[in-house]
C-alpha cells in the first residue's frame, strides 16, 4: 500500500473554500484498474480506516495517514475495489468509532443500507454535442421555458409497486413531457438520501445518484436522452442543510466538521435538519465542487437552489440578521457556476424580498438567473380559492404582481410545495361545483401562461387530479378515462404547445415593454385584459375571473385590421360551454380603454380568451 499525492496548490484551494473540483481527487479513484485511492477531510478524527467488503469489514493495514494539519487522510490500495462497498471507520479526538459513508462517494447501497459503493464514472459516451452547442448560442431569457417539476419515484410506478429505472424513466418520461410541451424537466433531488419522505431534501450522498432508480451511468444515460429530444435537465439541489443520520455528514469526524458549531445557527427545528457551515472554507469546496461535479460529469442544465430564504438569514433570528457568510457563498457559488457554463440556470427558491436576487455579482446581485416568484403564488392562489363574489374585494392580488415583475428574473411556480400536506390539488382549490372547478382551473392556465415570467408546474398538474399529491403511490393515470380530465388534458398540450410557438408570451418575459394592461380596473367584472408584447407582434389576453358570459364585451385594442381567436378555454372539446368567438373580430377606430380602436367580442364565463392580430 501507498500514499496518494496531491499538489500543494490543490489543498490550499479546498481549504482556502475556493476549490471547484474537489471530487477529483476526494473521495474514491480507482486508478488505471490496479489500484484505488481514498482521501477525506476528518480535522478533528483521531484515526481512520478504510473498511469495506473488499477488506471483511476489518481496518487494520488499511489506516489513511493524515497529510496535513487541517485534517486531509489519504491511502492508496494496491488493488482495483470496482463495485466494492465502503465507509470510513473514524476514531474521533474522544475514542468513539464511528463508521461514515464517503462525502464524496459516487455511488450508494440501496437504502436502507448505507455504504458507499466503489464506482469509476469514466466510459459514458455522450452524444449530446449539438444540445450543448444550441444552448450556448440561444439567450435564456428570451426562449420559452415551461417546467415539469418530478419526483422520480411517484411519477409512475411498476405493477408490483416498485420505481421506475434511470432506463425505464427515459424510455416513459422523456417522450411524455415532450408530447406535452414542457421545455425542461425538473427533478426533486437526486442526490443520495435515505428516507423516501424526504423527497431527496434531506441528503447524505451529494456526489451519488440515488440508487433507488439505478447507476451513476444509468442516470448519465437519462440526462443524454432528454438533451437528444431537445429537454434540458434542472435538478433541485440543497446546499443549506442536511440530515442528522449516523453515516452521513452530520458529526462526521466527533466534530462539526461541516455544520455550524453554535447550536442555534446549526439546528434546523423546521425540517430536523441542520445548517452547513458556509462560512468554512471546506465546506464552501464541497459544495462548489459539487455544483460543478453535476455540471461537469452529468451535464446537468440548471439547479433549482433550495431554500434560499434559510441560507440568506441566521436560522431561528427570521428576517432580522442577514448570514453575510452565506450570502458571500451564494455569490462565490454563482460566479464560479457562469464562469464554467453562461448558459447554466441557477434558480433560487427564495421567498424574501431581497433585493437583486438575480443581478449579477459584479453589480452588487446575488448572481441568480431567476428567482421563483413566491409572491405572485400565493397572491394567486388566494385570489383563486375565494367566492366570486368575495373576488372583487381581492382584485389588487392579480395587479399587483406586475408592480414588480420585471425588478427581477421571475419564475412562476405552482410547485409540490402547493398540492401535499393537506394544501388541496389545484383544480380541488377552486370553488363551485365539478364543472366550476374545472372552468376555473383552465382558466388558471391560461392566466398563468399568459403573466410575464417563466413557468414551473408540478408533475400530475397535467391530469386534474381531485386528490393532491400521494408521495408514496403514483400519478392518478385512471383519470384519463375519465371525459372532463381527458379533455382538460387535451387542453393543456395545446396551452403549453401555443405558448411555446407564440414569441409575446416568452421573448420579453423580463421587460417592463414586453407587457401593457387593456383594463386593469374591472373589479366588479372580474375581468383582467392585458397584452404581450415581442418584437414586432403583440397577443391580446383576456381573463373572466366571474362566472358571468359577457355578450358584446367592448375591448380597447392596438389599431389592426381585425383579431382572430387562437385560444379560449371555454370550448366544448376542452369541457367548456363553447361561448367562442368563431369569426373575426374587426376593429374599430376610435379610443377606447387608452388604445385607438376596439373590439365587439363574447367573453366566457370563468374563460380565458388569447387573441391574435390579422395583419
Amino acid at each position: 500500500m501507498d500514499t496518494l499525492s496531491l499538489t500543494d496548490f490543490d489543498v490550499f484551494l479546498f481549504h482556502e473554500g475556493n476549490m471547484q473540483h474537489a471530487y477529483r481527487f476526494m473521495g474514491c479513484h480507482v486508478k488505471a484498474g490496479i489500484s484505488t485511492d481514498f482521501c477525506v477531510w476528518a480535522p478533528e478524527a483521531r484515526s481512520i480506516s478504510v473498511v469495506g467488503s473488499f477488506n471483511n469489514w476489518n481496518g487494520r493495514g488499511y489506516e489513511l495517514k493524515r497529510i496535513n494539519q487541517e485534517g486531509v487522510w489519504v491511502i492508496r490500495v494496491d488493488e482495483d475495489l470496482s463495485g466494492s462497498t465502503y465507509k470510513y471507520e473514524i476514531v474521533t479526538s474522544s475514542g468513539e468509532r464511528r463508521m461514515k459513508a464517503d462525502p464524496y462517494g459516487f455511488s450508494s447501497e440501496v437504502r436502507p443500507r448505507t455504504a458507499s459503493v466503489v464506482y469509476d464514472l469514466e466510459g459514458f459516451k455522450w452524444s449530446d454535442r449539438d444540445w450543448m452547442k444550441v444552448k450556448e448560442k440561444h439567450n435564456r431569457f428570451d426562449q420559452p421555458m415551461f417546467i415539469y417539476e418530478v419526483h422520480l419515484g411517484t411519477w409512475k410506478k411498476k405493477r408490483d409497486g416498485g420505481f421506475l429505472t434511470y432506463s425505464e424513466l427515459a424510455d416513459e418520461l422523456i417522450p411524455y413531457v415532450k408530447e406535452h410541451g414542457f421545455t425542461h424537466i425538473e427533478i426533486l433531488p437526486v442526490t443520495e438520501h435515505p428516507f423516501d419522505r424526504s423527497w431527496g431534501y434531506q441528503g447524505t450522498g451529494y456526489y451519488a445518484p440515488t440508487s433507488r432508480y439505478g447507476s451513476p451511468h444509468e442516470f448519465m444515460a437519462f440526462v443524454n436522452e432528454c438533451h437528444a429530444h431537445h429537454i434540458g435537465v434542472i435538478l433541485d439541489w440543497v446546499p443549506g442543510h442536511f440530515c442528522k443520520d449516523a453515516h452521513g455528514l452530520y458529526q462526521f469526524d466527533g466534530s462539526f466538521a461541516y455544520e455550524y458549531a453554535r447550536d442555534s445557527d446549526r439546528e434546523n427545528h423546521t425540517w430536523g435538519t441542520v445548517n452547513f457551515d458556509l462560512a468554512k472554507g471546506e465546506v464552501r469546496s464541497f459544495l462548489l465542487s459539487n455544483a460543478r461535479f453535476w455540471m461537469e460529469k452529468y451535464h446537468i442544465d440548471g439547479f433549482r437552489v433550495d431554500a434560499v430564504a434559510n441560507i440568506i438569514y441566521w436560522a431561528n433570528q427570521g428576517e432580522s440578521a442577514a448570514n453575510e457568510g452565506a450570502l458571500e457563498f451564494l455569490k462565490r457559488l454563482n460566479t464560479s457556476v457562469f464562469e464554467f457554463d453562461p448558459s447554466f440556470l441557477m434558480m433560487a427558491e427564495d421567498s424574501t424580498d431581497w433585493p437583486q436576487v438575480t443581478s449579477p455579482v459584479h453589480y452588487g446581485g446575488l448572481g441568480f438567473s431567476y428567482k421563483w416568484n413566491m409572491g405572485w403564488m400565493n397572491d394567486v392562489l388566494t385570489y383563486m380559492e375565494a367566492t366570486p363574489e368575495e373576488r372583487r374585494g381581492l382584485h389588487s392580488l392579480i395587479t399587483f404582481s406586475i408592480l414588480y415583475a420585471f425588478s427581477e428574473n421571475y419564475i412562476l411556480p405552482f410547485s409540490h410545495d402547493e398540492v401535499v400536506h393537506g394544501k388541496r390539488s389545484l383544480l380541488d382549490k377552486m370553488p363551485g361545483d365539478h364543472w366550476q372547478k374545472f372552468a376555473q382551473y383552465r382558466l388558471l392556465l391560461a392566466f398563468m401562461t399568459g403573466h410575464p415570467g417563466k413557468k414551473l408546474l408540478f408533475m400530475g398538474s397535467e391530469l386534474a387530479p381531485f386528490a393532491e399529491w400521494k408521495d408514496l403511490e403514483q400519478l392518478d393515470w385512471h383519470l384519463m378515462s375519465y371525459d372532463f380530465h381527458h379533455k382538460f388534458n387535451s387542453y393543456f398540450r395545446e396551452v403549453l404547445h401555443l405558448y411555446r410557438g407564440a414569441t409575446p408570451l416568452h421573448q420579453w418575459d423580463h421587460r417592463s415593454d414586453g407587457f401593457e394592461w387593456i383594463d386593469v380596473n374591472n373589479a366588479d367584472q372580474q375581468i383582467f385584459s392585458f397584452i404581450r408584447h415581442s418584437e414586432g407582434e403583440h397577443l391580446i389576453i383576456i381573463c373572466n375571473f366571474s362566472k358571468e358570459a359577457y355578450h358584446h364585451y367592448k375591448v380597447g385594442v392596438p389599431l389592426v385590421k381585425a383579431y382572430q381567436e387562437i385560444l379560449n378555454s371555454d370550448e366544448e372539446r376542452f369541457g367548456g360551454s363553447h361561448q367562442i368567438n368563431p369569426h373575426s373580430l374587426p376593429v374599430t377606430k376610435g379610443a377606447y380603454h387608452g388604445k385607438e380602436g376596439s373590439i365587439e367580442m363574447t367573453i366566457p364565463p370563468y374563460g380565458a380568451v388569447y387573441l391574435k392580430p390579422i395583419i
